[in-house]
């Protein structure tokens, strides 16, 4: 079973910048559909951005949409998440996960389509 391990959280001010990456233990992660997915205390995990196998296809949740941005890197096995203009509302665990369908044309946001899960990083923004 593939592992993706998740780093980049940490503690910033409101307004301030997050890049965090999600690295894959296997080669077939370039076959894979990624998403990244937060849940904050006492709330549901929620769906955040997904990126196509080939990254020709991206979603977004409308709450982060013109402030995140979502890119994989598939020489790397990475997938990455740039949080810009960061708000309090953001603070929350963040998770990678991944679709293993192979080269799956649809992309999905519906996080029981994703059968891989990194074991989250914390972001906390202050106001």
């Amino acid at each position: 079973q593939a592992q993706l391990i998740e780093s980049g959280g940490g503690l910033v001010q409101a307004g301030g910048s997050l890049r965090l990456s999600c690295a894959a233990s296997v080669r077939t992660f370039s076959n894979w559909a990624m998403g990244w997915f937060r849940q904050a205390p006492g709330k549901e995990r929620e769906f955040v951005a997904a990126i196509r196998w080939d990254g020709m296809r991206i979603y977004y949740s409308d709450s982060v949409k013109g402030r995140f941005t979502i890119s994989r890197n598939n020489a790397k096995n990475a997938v990455y998440l740039q949080m810009n203009s960061l708000k309090p509302e953001d603070t929350a665990v963040y998770y990678c996960a991944a679709d293993i369908s192979p080269r799956r044309m649809v992309l999905t946001t519906d996080q029981r389509a994703f059968d891989y899960w990194g074991q989250g990083t914390q972001v906390t923004v202050s106001s």
